[in-house]
Formats: structure tokens, sequence, C-alpha cells
């Protein structure tokens, strides 16, 4: 819900007013099939719309509250649960994550810091699958899967390599394994962040309740070999309906407005509608470079194969930010430096900028292909923060 003008919070109404034609464009050459926007100011949400489809072909509307299988926006949430653990003295970013999970021991690997893994500096190769072919929905097999065959490529801090699985999967179980209370990563998700936070429509694996709003991922370009299979035998990416399913990296599903509730915490300083989840001085920290002269490797090719220059990693303690380069990025060329936020496969996204105090969530449905959803998510952010007057 819109819950005022945009002129009252230093937002220009027309410039905001150009962003659905410019969906609807995208949508119309087939660039993705639909999606929910909002834009906020000061807390103040200014533009909320769904636009396009959930059924391209059949002309069926996508709704303001769809479900979305979130992918990689997941990790937001487990970074967060995970610093969380961290204040509480479950650990600390400098311990070893041998030291927690024994099993993952062994070469480089049990060097491996939870700083590490909040920063994608960890050495971890970029695989989505510890084993190929395996089931992904129960946490306790993806980690005994881990454990047993994924090491170190490079060493830990070495580079920036964005860990598609293995390095949430680690902070899922860490954090279930030294929870004083002995639950499993679903409750203290829930018990911690969604609960608190009333995120009303967000599940760790897809809620019955959820199933009829739930758009089922779609994706615009051939993924190969790559498969998210439940043990429900749902289809090539069924782990995203499976009720139970437990996967800390890509598994949670939700809606624009529970996200924007999720975003305004942060935004906030780890405060929302009177549930403390952490405390500001986490929140400033997590707004630091801490890979300065590096390149993400994995979105590094993918700049590379295109003809781009490959911009610099600029990770956080648990966020990707802006940084101050000029380069092809989601978050838009004139958000500043400090802007932060996490994307989810070639749909999903949200942004906050610290400077403009501007919020900017995007669910959409259709998965990009990775280049051209850095294009169009550039393109939407940039209209979204020179809206700002």
């Amino acid at each position: 819900m819109v819950t005022g003008t945009a002129e009252e919070f230093g937002m220009c109404s027309k410039r905001l007013g150009r962003i659905r034609p410019a969906m609807e464009a995208l949508i119309e050459q087939r660039k993705f099939f639909g999606g929910v926007i909002l834009v906020a100011r000061h807390g103040e949400v200014l533009l909320h719309e769904a636009v396009g489809y959930r059924d391209q072909e059949n002309k069926v509307p996508i709704e303001k509250d769809a479900v979305f299988s979130i992918f990689s926006m997941t990790k937001s949430f487990t970074g967060i649960l995970t610093l969380n653990a961290i204040e509480a003295g479950q650990f600390a970013l400098t311990t070893k994550v041998s030291e927690i999970i024994p099993e993952f021991s062994g070469g480089v690997r049990e060097d491996i810091t939870f700083y590490h893994l909040l920063t994608h500096t960890s050495g971890l190769p970029m695989t989505f699958t510890p084993i190929p072919g395996m089931y992904i929905d129960k946490l306790d097999e993806v980690i005994d899967a881990i454990c047993k065959k994924v090491h170190s490529a490079a060493l830990p801090g070495a580079e920036a390599s964005y860990a598609p699985t293995v390095a949430h999967a680690l902070m899922g179980e860490a954090v279930r394994r030294t929870d004083p209370l002995k639950r499993s990563f679903r409750q203290i998700m829930e018990e911690t962040i969604i609960k608190p936070l009333g995120l009303k429509d967000t599940s760790v694996g897809l809620r019955a309740d959820l199933r009829a709003r739930h758009i089922k991922p779609q994706w615009l370009f051939d993924k190969g070999a790559l498969q998210h299979l439940g043990h429900s035998d749902l289809g090539p990416d069924g782990a995203f309906e499976e009720e139970d399913a437990e996967m800390p990296w890509v598994g949670i599903a939700s809606t624009v407005s529970d996200i924007f509730r999720f975003t305004e915490m942060l935004r906030r300083g780890g405060e929302y509608d009177g549930a403390r989840i952490l405390s500001p001085v986490t929140v400033e920290r997590t707004r630091i470079d801490e890979t300065p002269g590096m390149i993400n490797q994995l979105y590094g090719r993918n700049a590379i194969a295109r003809g781009w220059e490959p911009m610099p990693a600029y990770l956080s303690i648990g966020f990707s930010l802006r940084g101050d380069a000029i380069c092809h990025h989601q978050f838009g060329t004139f958000t500043s430096p400090q802007t932060f936020g996490q994307h989810g496969q070639g749909s999903m996204l949200y942004w906050i900028d610290p400077k403009r105090d501007v919020t900017f969530v995007c669910l959409s449905h259709g998965v990009m292909i990775e280049g051209d959803n850095v294009e169009r998510f550039q393109k939407l952010s940039d209209m979204a923060i020179t809206s700002v007057i």
C-alpha cells in the first residue's frame, strides 16, 4: 500500500511513474513475464505496483501479494541469522567453521572462518550442488555432502568467489548446532526473524497456505544441468515446492511487502516495529567493503563474456555494496557507494541507499540470463534513485 505522496517525501511522482512503462516495455519484449516493485523513502512506500503476468500466455495478471521463491535473497536472511548468533556469543567472525562443524576438516578448508563465509572469500568452489543430481531440500544431507566432497579451490581470503550454496549452508548449520535451545534451522529463522518482524507471507520452504499464490520458477534460458531437486520428486526445480525444505542459501518464499519489512529493519539499524534483530554496531559494520581490489570471480566471468569491464566485488559481511566505480551494476549507477542489498538469481533484488534513504524491492517472474538481468535492474534502479528531488 502506498502510504504517502512522492513529493511529501522528496521524490518526484512523475519520475516514479516512468518505472511501470519501462517494466511493461521489457515484458512486451518477453525479457521477463511480470513482477512486483516497491520504492520507498524515509520508510514511506511511494510506489508499489504489480506489472505484467503470472501466466503470460493466458494473460493472467500478477498480484501484489504474489509469493516468490526468492533464490539467493535467502542469503540475506541466513547472513542476518548468523550475525545475530555472533552477537549472542555462539561463535565469532574469527571462529573457524571446522570448530563448529568438525566434519568440515582437512586441508586448507579447515582454516575458513565465518568472516570468510560472510564475505564470499572462503576459497570454496562456485558449486550449486555438492553432488550432481542429489536432493538439496534436507540441510543435514547437504552438509554431509559438503563435508565429504567439497574442498577449497583457493586460499581463504585470497579472492572473492560468490558461493551459490556452500557458505550459507554451513552458516545455517552452525547456527543450528550452537543454538542453546537445540531448535531446527527453520524454527530458529521463524522465531528470530520471521515472526518478530511480522513477515506473515514468508516461510522456510513453501508453507501450505502460500502455495496458491506461489509463482513457480521458470527459466528464460537453457540452464543446462542445474537442478534443484527435492525428495518429493516434483521436477527439476521441485525443491522450491517442498514445504519442509531447509535450504539456507535459496529456500525462502516471500512477498514484496514482507521483503520491505525486512529491509526496514536494516534501514533502521537492526530494529523494526519493536523487534531488535541486530545491534546498530553490527549493521554499521556491514557497510564496509571487505574485498578492496578484488573482482567477483563468478560475475566477473559473466561480465567478460559480454565484453564488459568486470565490476569490483564490493562485498561486506553479509551484503553486496554499490561501491563507487561506474560499471554495470544491479544497484544502478547513481546510488551512493554504501548502498547495500542482495539479489536472487536473474529475478530478485532489493537495495537500500542510506545516504538518500531510499529503498528498492523488486521480485519478478521469469529468471533472466544474468547479464540481461543486470541491465534490467540497473535501468530500474537508476530510474528509482533519480526520482529523488
